[in-house]
């Protein structure tokens, strides 16, 4: 079976000033449609940049990444976009919502370029806003607004769901609720989803644990049953 992505000497590094900064060293990872793995590690272990490449946000210097048989370093600037606007649904710890549209107008902005799309509602619905479609951001919570961003991204029906720090500006009770949102998301429509994160209670929500440390992937763990986001505490 053909993997979702079958990563190959994942290396990058780029530089500031004078020195060279290795931020990837040789990553190797094939992953199956429908996982959910959570990426560990310190900051400047490498997580981000690895997650931005594997997006379509960034390139290697050197290595591939291979999406559904197909080398995203072979793919032109348009063909580039068209990977990231059709199979790829991005989360940030920062919402990036427009403060004059409403949740809707906001989920609307991916669902008017997308073929195929969910419907604006029904996006909203599934990450539990079907209420709140009409509310501003300013009128939201941190964790609403999450969820607005999180339907922004399912509204286009990704292949793949790329998530960092996700809950990382959220207490503990509203980081459950978007965790929730996010498990759903990928057990509804075996959407392939990683999560960068910082905290260690989420990887018992994954499927795989993969902990980055010097841009390699220094220790992977396998779980044997997945936790639910309401039995994650920290």
């Amino acid at each position: 079976m053909t993997p979702v992505f079958d990563i190959r000497g994942l290396t990058k590094t780029y530089a500031m000033g004078e020195t060279v900064v290795r931020a990837l060293r040789g990553v190797d990872l094939r992953v199956e449609a429908g996982e959910l793995i959570v990426l560990l590690g310190p900051s400047g272990s490498g997580k981000s940049t690895f997650l931005n490449i594997v997006g379509g946000l960034d390139v290697p210097s050197e290595g591939q990444v291979i999406f559904e048989g197909r080398d995203l370093s072979s793919l032109s600037e348009d063909e580039l976009t068209f990977y990231r606007r059709n199979h790829v649904g991005f989360v940030f710890q920062a919402y990036n919502l427009v403060p004059s549209l409403t949740a809707k107008e906001n989920v609307d902005l991916v669902t008017e370029i997308t073929p195929n799309p969910l419907s604006s509602v029904e996006a909203l619905s599934l990450v539990g806003l079907g209420e709140r479609i009409n509310h501003f951001p300013a009128q939201l919570s941190g964790g609403e607004q999450q969820r607005v961003a999180i339907a922004r991204a399912i509204a286009k029906r990704p292949a793949v769901l790329l998530c960092d720090e996700p809950t990382g500006a959220l207490d503990h009770t509203t980081g459950i609720v978007v965790l929730e949102a996010i498990a759903d998301v990928n057990m509804r429509f075996q959407t392939t989803t990683m999560i960068i994160t910082h905290n260690a209670a989420i990887a018992a929500m994954a499927d795989r644990v993969l902990h980055f440390a010097d841009g390699r992937i220094a220790r992977e763990e396998k779980n044997a049953s997945r936790a639910l986001a309401s039995e994650v505490t920290w």
